[in-house]
């Protein structure tokens, strides 16, 4: 192949992600962006061994641990990704021969400048192949967090933390939805022809995509196995933007009404605010707001996009009061930034990121945009808060602190949700969780101004 060694780009993403400048989900898109002329084998094999090696890290260091007499972390940068990668390929994909995993991560060892330790590369790899069926993890009924969190490759203290919110049996169907692959969501224009949905849906999968409607919503459909959601049909004309289930039902139970007007105060990338903006029909209008020029500018392009003219995008840090917007709000939409653990299958290294430290001080980001965006709001207006997080002192606790301190109240949400969620959206919130929920783990709470 040439230009570039599949392995050699996997080994150079893991590197880069050392520096944590950046998440892995774009560090992966940006190097398939730029190899783009590899052919769809070699890209899917970058995906893979990439995204594998980031979330069953905690595994695969616990492995090599056992195999090598230096410790994971006491090893050079390079040689720890390069057994990581290595390691990913011969406990996950049987499909590569275990001669060619060992050879190849010995070539890029010289190729990389450490000739010296290309005998323990090659002695760590095959002696944890021949071994692999023997390997011993922790006992499941003595340690039986410690085993999910080898087992499922999640640091034990958020192994405790779901545990304790959502109990043992949850919490292993949380850590297990965690690591599976997950397909994209889209939502397809609202009004969309029946015959052009047939024809888009035949279109992609023509071009090898598996398509599924979701139960959810009646725009959501799921498309897994696209070489790239651009390259799709309809993509250019505007006929779907991107965006999970989870985030369009908590559009719904906002309860937009035609004529309103929609201020989403932490809008980027933009699919909440143009979801509102088709709720609205052809009165009212939407606000959407985010901190920085590179952040509207990815609402901006969706915005045109998809012909969104009910739709203004404003520069505006949601810390930092906007006069002119006091009062204006019939529906304010705060999804504000959290700690990201219901999108762990998206965003696979979150979970090595964030700390019990973290989690208190997003808290306090959290109330200060609250503070900050609550008078926005009209009387007897709506707030709609959320969250992609698994993390009842950002979610539940949170709602009942702006209730109690700005005089809102909660509203049920059961008559705008499907019939699935009755139950939890009468109390005017909802947790969704990977694992029994089919979508992102998210909550929404709607709460009225009194």
């Amino acid at each position: 192949m040439a230009g570039i060694n599949g392995r050699e780009a996997v080994l150079d993403i893991l590197l880069e992600l050392e520096k944590q400048t950046e998440y892995s989900n774009v560090l992966i898109a940006a190097v398939l962006d730029k190899y783009d002329y590899l052919d769809g084998r070699e890209k899917a094999f970058i995906k893979r061994v990439s995204e594998g090696a980031i979330e069953r890290r905690i595994q695969l260091d616990y492995v090599l641990d056992q195999y090598s007499k230096t410790p994971v972390m006491k090893m050079k940068p390079l040689i720890r990704a390069l057994l990581r990668m290595s390691v990913y390929q011969l406990l996950f994909m049987e499909h590569i021969p275990d001669a060619a995993v060992c050879n190849e991560a010995v070539k890029l060892a010289k190729k990389r400048g450490f000739q010296s330790l290309q005998g323990y590369v090659n002695g760590v790899l095959r002696t944890i192949a021949r071994g692999r069926e023997t390997i011993e993890y922790p006992d499941r009924e003595r340690e039986p967090d410690a085993y999910l969190s080898v087992q499922y490759s999640m640091p034990l203290w958020l192994v405790e933390h779901f545990r304790a919110a959502y109990g043992a049996e949850t919490c292993e169907k949380i850590l297990a939805a965690s690591l599976e692959r997950r397909p994209v969501c889209l939502r397809l224009k609202e009004g969309l022809p029946m015959e052009e949905r047939k024809r888009l849906f035949a279109a992609w999968e023509a071009a090898g995509a598996a398509v599924r409607e979701h139960p959810y919503h009646p725009c959501a459909v799921t498309v897994q196995g696209a070489e790239g959601i651009r390259r799709l049909a309809g993509y250019e004309e505007g006929l779907f933007a991107v965006q999970d289930v989870s985030s369009m039902l908590a559009v719904e139970a906002a309860g937009i009404m035609p004529g309103d007007t929609v201020i989403d105060v932490c809008a980027a990338p933009g699919g909440k605010a143009l979801h509102a903006a088709e709720k609205l029909k052809t009165g009212g209008n939407v606000i959407a707001c985010d901190v920085s020029g590179y952040k509207t500018d990815k609402i901006e392009e969706n915005r045109r996009r998809l012909g969104a003219e009910n739709v203004s995008v404003l520069v505006q840090d949601a810390r930092l009061r906007n006069e002119s917007l006091v009062g204006r709000a019939d529906v304010l939409l705060a999804d504000v930034p959290c700690s990201g653990l219901g999108v762990i299958g998206h965003k696979q290294d979150i979970k090595y990121r964030v700390t019990r430290e973290s989690l208190k001080e997003i808290q306090v980001l959290q109330k200060e945009i609250i503070t900050n965006v609550i008078e926005y709001i009209k009387p007897r207006g709506t707030l709609l808060y959320s969250t992609c997080t698994l993390n009842p002192a950002e979610n539940e606790e949170m709602a009942a602190w702006i209730c109690e301190t700005f005089g809102f109240a909660r509203a049920g949400m059961e008559k705008l949700l499907p019939e699935t969620f009755a139950d939890g959206a009468e109390s005017g919130m909802l947790q969704l969780l990977p694992g029994l929920h089919e979508a992102d783990g998210f909550f929404m709470a709607r709460l009225v101004k009194n």
